[in-house]
């Protein structure tokens, strides 16, 4: 990847995230009525273990500096309570509801990015990103039922979370923060905030739903390895379209592995999605 552009590993990254967090998405689906808090501590238990072992190999070391403490911290605050709505919403809306509120995430990473960041997108960025949110509309289709109301608005955080803990991965990465560092920090502070609701309320589980969260976690580390990657080598306004693409990992999932066929809506905000991305990659390469 050494003769590409910083731009384009942060897409071929982007992807990748979006790859594994679609397939995180169906693990925890699979796992059925296991509680949120649990869900949570074993998917991020993995991504520790695996951030592990990259600090180990790369001699690195485990090491926070002053000057991007703060940072990783409230990557890790936003990031764990982002997660943790995701995963509450995956189980009351259904995968494809709450992958898709999920999906604001890119929205609010381009408007914190002007505020924390001082990186303001442009005239192509700003519409493209807007055309992107239309095209997820499309999918979410809200259907204004009450009891579907508080999960919304849980799930929507967790975009916001989400969001927000992407555009604090950047700014701690422009100070010097390694990849292994910031992925076991979230996934040490994700364990440490869920494991007195693990001891407290542990759920026996099969053999079934405990590989789904073992998968979950290891679908869970490419998806924070890739996106924690993609957001050093390129800001969020050049990388927030290509996170959508989720959008369609997921449905082809759902399609094999739960039987759900798109609706026509849904299809149309595919269409949408794909194609600003086209549109928008093709107005960058010609610049």
């Amino acid at each position: 990847m050494r003769s590409l552009s910083n731009r384009t590993k942060g897409i071929i990254c982007i992807l990748a995230a979006a790859f594994g967090f679609a397939l995180m998405t169906a693990f925890v689906r699979a796992a059925g009525d296991v509680p949120v808090m649990q869900k949570s501590f074993f998917r991020n238990l993995v991504a520790m273990f695996i951030a592990s072992i990259a600090l180990l190999r790369s001699g690195i070391g485990f090491k926070i500096e002053k000057s991007y403490r703060l940072d990783i911290f409230f990557r890790c605050l936003f990031g764990t309570s982002g997660v943790i709505a995701n995963f509450y919403a995956i189980g009351k809306l259904g995968i494809a509801d709450a992958n898709m509120l999920n999906k604001l995430a890119p929205f609010f990473a381009i408007v914190l990015s002007i505020p924390l960041l001082k990186e303001v997108p442009s005239k192509v960025d700003a519409i493209s990103t807007l055309i992107a949110f239309i095209g997820a509309l499309f999918i979410i289709r809200p259907t204004g039922v009450v009891a579907e109301t508080i999960p919304a608005i849980i799930a929507v955080y967790g975009g916001f979370g989400a969001g927000t803990a992407y555009v604090f991965v950047r700014r701690a990465s422009k100070k010097g923060a390694n990849t292994p560092t910031i992925v076991f920090a979230f996934s040490a502070f994700s364990c440490l905030v869920t494991l007195p609701f693990l001891i407290f309320d542990y759920s026996p589980m099969s053999m079934r739903q405990f590989l789904s969260l073992i998968m979950a976690g290891v679908s869970a580390s490419l998806g924070q390895f890739a996106i924690t990657s993609a957001y050093r080598y390129a800001p969020a306004k050049e990388l927030s379209v290509f996170d959508y693409t989720q959008v369609i990992f997921a449905a082809l999932i759902g399609i094999v592995a739960f039987s759900e066929t798109p609706v026509l809506l849904s299809i149309i905000g595919y269409a949408i999605i794909i194609g600003v991305s086209v549109v928008r990659w093709m107005k960058r390469n010609d610049q």
